[in-house]
């Protein structure tokens, strides 16, 4: 991990700077871009193990790259974590949409800089687990063939719409899911999924769960996570 290619993307000097010096620091092969289109063609070039993004970048900004890149069967699988202002949810929310990994708002400290590109980085080298095995994370269980979930080892009964909900963030801890991203993945004819309902799933799964209820996590402004 330590040898990774890391791919910085911001025109702000000071900003890219202290970037590329920690992350050096640390050990990263560093590259840097201040703008989309340069960005692009060093990708294509060679294509790096983790993109750090910036949204707002003169001509093509942060939301068109991560369009191209994604849609790109070579470069879909990149990695990206966007660099946002604290203000701009909607913009959170449209780059994890757009299918980057995770986020970090400005300003923000060396250590969570280094602490979000060691995470992205190590699920990047884990393969989800396939849908059908059996999850056991912290004091939660879920067995998808049985569609049985236990906490503590005692069952706990989800509608068809909980389960899968909770198993998608399950199967995934860390991972930051918006609404819309959850409504897509579930679609339960036991409830009608909207973005109101998946609040009030939310709610009721914490409830069901009980002392495993705080493993599912409000990102503000954005949607939800499970606790890794």
């Amino acid at each position: 991990m330590s040898k990774a290619n890391i791919l910085i993307i911001e025109d702000e000097e000071d900003i890219r700077e202290l970037s590329r010096y920690n992350l050096e620091k640390e050990g990263y092969a560093v590259s840097c871009a201040d703008s989309g289109e340069k960005a692009v063609q060093e990708i294509r070039k060679q294509a790096p193990d983790l993109i750090l993004l910036d949204l707002m970048l003169p001509g093509m900004d942060g939301f068109e790259i991560c369009k191209i890149l994604k849609k790109d069967d070579e470069t879909s699988g990149i990695p990206i974590i966007m660099v946002t202002a604290k203000s701009e949810e909607a913009d959170i929310v449209t780059g994890l949409e757009l299918g980057a990994e995770d986020y970090i708002t400005k300003p923000f400290s060396p250590a969570v800089l280094l602490a979000r590109v060691r995470t992205v980085l190590r699920r990047r080298q884990t393969t989800p687990a396939d849908a059908s095995e059996k999850i056991e994370i912290h004091n939660l269980s879920l067995d998808p063939k049985r569609f049985e979930t236990r906490v503590d080892g005692k069952p706990v009964d989800l509608t068809a719409t909980e389960f899968a909900l909770l198993h998608l963030l399950a199967r995934h801890p860390g991972w930051v899911f918006t609404r819309t991203q959850i409504i897509d993945a579930v679609k339960g004819s036991d409830y009608p999924v909207t973005d109101r309902s998946v609040d009030v799933q939310v709610v009721g799964l914490r409830k069901k769960l009980q002392s495993a209820g705080t493993l599912i996590q409000t990102v503000h402004g954005v949607g939800y996570r499970f606790m890794e």
